[in-house]
């Protein structure tokens, strides 16, 4: 009986165990399908979150590649709605079922374009179940600044050759033609037309013909700028007085070591000032009006330094013979050219001079240049001591230009600028530093002075062509943008092997300009002849700077390129509350 109870035991342990085994098999079997189910959900949940983010994602660059196609949509300020929950299609053009997309443009960051055209592109992609993604694109104006050259027209008889060397972007509106005397090209080129003579060509990134003309700038973008002046009591009247290369108003940049640690690099050193004369002439140092028949017998802008220091110009000196005749005064080695209201010329700086006058500077004097005998007469080219400046200079009219900037500035004239003398940076450019940076915008020409200053002169029958200047040479820093042409003035006449340009012999020597050129149609600065050649035999080099800091206000192509991007939190989102949060007061 023991032994049967024992058996009936084991049968109901078994009976148990078994219930107990298919019991865990279903629960591993439900918890598998449990676990099967939640993967589906996930996986479903997941390529409906990475199809919502590819859709937030496009819909930056439908809202970009719109911007390009219609500039239009741009708004000033606040944003415009380029889609509202529109219905999305992929990339067969087949609808996705169930999603909504929102893309929003407008300006963010700076707005006022005194660094640039600075916006976003932000997308919203939702579903019907709930789900949201938001993206924000910022987006960048190219600037002109960015190209080493650009003309609108090229004309028939201008090519590239001669060696001639370019680096950093190129660009044309027109066909661009090459000689068989060979160019280089260093940076992109690109054409709206074709290449002709590329076979002549070497270029070390390639060429693209046929993309779609970049607009040049209009008058209006230039006058635009009048209102950025004014605030910083920047705005200059000036007049059209005088032939082409001739103005009645310059501007002298001047940089002034105000901390006395032996360098003119702080970022309240620099200034400019403003002289206005009734003679052109005078002004841009051109040659006396008798100077075909007479030389430079009686100019009023070149002589020599006598014993005592002085300057004496040649006007003032008895003709031969003499022991100091006018001969001797634009002979001797001490010779030289100035232009008018210049500090040499009368012996250190002369509010009026009796030919014309310096500008005072309308705003508040600064203690640290009080006490200079020109401290009334400079504007300040910093926030720190013209607080109303928004590093734009605008003329009226036309102007002469020389000296050394420090700091970040456009000057905009309506009619001409003129290269009278060197104009650099108080920073080497080729330092890479950035610290200052010039934009030159002429509704005009941009024109090279052929004066006594920039081209040797034939200044008396005893020596012939001589240099007037500290240089032979011409330096220009800066980013040159001519409605019209950039040339340089009578590139045709004058001495043709007189100053060497490096190892070249040539007719005024070397024009080395770094920063970039920009022009409507393209203008000459020299001719080869069989001995050398006149005017000045080019070296053009390309600041990097001007494509990461452009200068103030500087007019842009349109076309805005991706910056930065950014994933944005969806919960609460709010559209109106983001772009106030995107913009500064």
């Amino acid at each position: 009986m023991l032994r049967m109870r024992l058996t009936q035991n084991e049968r109901g342990i078994a009976l148990i165990t078994v219930l107990l085994v298919a019991l865990v098999v279903g629960a591993i079997s439900v918890g598998a399908a449990l676990i099967m189910t939640n993967i589906s959900l996930i996986n479903r949940y997941n390529e409906r979150q990475l199809a919502l983010e590819a859709i937030a994602d496009a819909g930056i660059e439908v809202g970009r590649s719109a911007l390009n196609g219609n500039y239009s949509l741009y708004p000033d300020t606040a944003y415009n709605v380029l889609e509202s929950g529109a219905a999305v299609v992929d990339a067969g053009g087949a609808s996705i079922p169930n999603v909504r997309r929102w893309v929003y443009v407008g300006p963010t960051g700076i707005t006022s374009g005194q660094y640039g055209v600075f916006g976003s592109v932000v997308s919203v992609a939702e579903d019907d179940f709930g789900n949201r993604v938001v993206r924000r694109g910022e987006i960048a104006q190219e600037s002109f600044a960015k190209f080493a050259y650009f003309t609108d027209i090229e004309p028939s008889n201008i090519s590239f050759g001669g060696g001639d060397q370019l680096f950093g972007p190129v660009h044309t509106n027109s066909y661009l033609k090459i000689y068989s005397s060979g160019a280089t090209f260093w940076g992109p080129v690109t054409t709206a037309l074709t290449v002709q003579g590329g076979q002549y060509g070497t270029f070390a990134q390639g060429y693209t013909e046929g993309v779609p003309p970049i607009p040049m700038p209009q008058t209006a973008d230039l006058v635009k700028l009048r209102n950025q002046a004014q605030s910083g009591n920047t705005s200059i009247s000036g007049n059209t007085l005088g032939g082409q290369g001739e103005a009645s108003t310059r501007i002298e940049f001047i940089a002034i070591d105000l901390n006395g640690d032996g360098d003119v690099n702080g970022a309240n050193e620099g200034f400019f000032r403003v002289y206005q004369s009734a003679d052109p002439n005078w002004v841009t140092g051109e040659y006396p009006s008798d100077y075909s028949r007479r030389y430079l017998k009686n100019s009023e802008n070149c002589g020599h330094y006598h014993a005592d220091g002085s300057f004496v110009v040649a006007d003032d000196h008895p003709s031969e013979p003499s022991s100091d005749s006018w001969q001797d005064a634009i002979s001797d080695s001490d010779r030289r050219c100035y232009l008018g209201g210049s500090d040499s010329l009368s012996g250190g700086f002369n509010a009026s001079d009796g030919r014309g006058q310096w500008l005072r500077w309308p705003g508040a004097v600064s203690p640290l240049v009080a006490g200079r005998a020109d401290g009334q007469y400079l504007f300040p080219l910093s926030r720190q001591l013209n607080p109303g400046f928004k590093g734009v200079i605008y003329v009226e009219g036309k102007v002469a230009i020389s000296g050394v900037l420090r700091g970040q500035v456009t000057l905009a004239a309506t009619t001409e600028i003129i290269i009278a003398d060197d104009v650099t940076y108080a920073t080497d450019p080729g330092a890479g530093t950035c610290n200052d940076m010039l934009g030159l915008f002429s509704g005009g020409d941009v024109v090279v002075a052929d004066n006594t200053i920039n081209a040797p002169v034939y200044g008396s029958g005893r020596r012939g062509y001589l240099t007037y200047d500290d240089s032979k040479d011409e330096f220009i820093h800066g980013i040159v943008l001519a409605l019209d042409i950039f040339t340089v003035e009578r590139y045709w006449s004058g001495p043709t092997s007189t100053e060497w340009c490096e190892t070249r012999r040539w007719g005024r020597g070397c024009l080395y300009l770094s920063g970039g050129i920009i022009q409507r149609t393209r203008g000459a600065v020299a001719t080869l002849r069989s001995s050398g050649g006149t005017g000045n035999l080019k070296r053009y080099s390309y600041d990097q700077c001007a494509f990461t800091n452009p200068p103030p206000y500087f007019p842009t192509t349109g076309y805005f390129f991706r910056s930065r991007y950014y994933e944005v939190d969806p919960v609460g989102f709010d559209v109106d509350a983001y772009y106030r949060s995107l913009t500064p007061n």
